[in-house]
């Protein structure tokens, strides 16, 4: 809608990618000019190629951004419905997990069998679907998948609710990370295996969170490696989250990179337009 309402004004645009604004709000708070790792992760941001991005890995400054990493995009049938129906989320990570042998989940009995084929029916033949890397819909699935919230009533509610749950261990799913597109599947299979056996919600979520704290550091250092930068910032709205902010931080600083947090700004959307305005008056200097 914002972006609606600029083009319709009579004044010169200039359009800031979303993702690449979170960074540059980080940096401007804290004051850096130089190029860093930013981690943006967050609900929605529309991408460059036309995709809905949430799960980005960007080499930025103010002038340009490199996406070197980020979620491997996954079919959201529903668009605005599925982020309002966690379930729905859910089925698009199973069936990219596990094809057409979708485990039998509990959660699966507390939804009417005609809605779920349905939401099967268009991921098959993608009709009203569209690719995602979000991590913010990463954690709703995964909330989902154990039955922690199917419906929301204000944003957010899915992964905040399975955050709470989140025990303070130090386990974690093992998820391969490369630079390019990160593959969840692994993630995705381990979690529903988990609630099959009837692991306890508490450690699957401690498992998940870490393992995406992980994931954070593993592409850390392999931009180091293949770039030499050690500064990384953090922003997006999932970094609200304080169970994986915490234990992302901590990775990273026992690992020597140096760490740009919020705190002046907001870390989600509210702090977009500081990024905007930084980016768009480097564009005109």
């Amino acid at each position: 809608m914002s972006t609606k309402f600029a083009l319709g004004l009579d004044l010169p645009k200039i359009g800031v990618q979303h993702h690449h604004a979170h960074i540059a709000s980080c940096m401007a708070e804290n004051h850096v000019r130089e190029k860093v790792l930013g981690v943006a992760l967050d609900g929605t941001g529309y991408g460059i190629d036309g995709k809905i991005w949430g799960g980005e890995f960007l080499i930025a400054d103010y002038t340009a951004f490199d996406r070197v990493a980020h979620f491997q995009y996954v079919p959201m049938a529903g668009g605005d419905a599925a982020v309002r129906e966690p379930w729905r989320i859910a089925l698009g990570y199973l069936r990219e997990a596990f094809g057409d042998q979708i485990p039998e989940l509990p959660v699966f009995a507390r939804i009417e069998e005609k809605r779920i084929r349905l939401v099967l029916a268009a991921l098959a033949r993608r009709i009203n679907c569209v690719d995602t890397s979000s991590c913010g819909r990463l954690f709703d699935a995964v909330s989902a998948i154990c039955g922690v919230r199917l419906e929301t009533n204000y944003e957010g509610q899915a992964a905040i609710e399975l955050e709470m749950k989140a025990a303070q261990i130090e386990d974690a799913y093992a998820l391969e990370t490369t630079l390019g597109p990160i593959d969840t599947r692994p993630v995705i299979r381990a979690v529903a295996e988990d609630v099959m056996r009837g692991v306890g919600v508490d450690v699957i979520a401690a498992k998940f969170h870490n393992a995406v704290a992980r994931v954070i550091l593993n592409v850390a250092q392999a931009v180091r490696s293949k770039e030499g930068l050690n500064r990384v910032a953090l922003s997006g709205g999932t970094f609200q989250n304080f169970y994986l902010l915490s234990r992302a931080v901590a990775l990273l600083r026992a690992d020597g990179f140096e760490v740009l947090l919020h705190a002046a700004v907001p870390a989600n959307d509210g702090g977009l337009a500081l990024g905007q305005a930084v980016i768009a008056s480097e564009s005109i200097a």
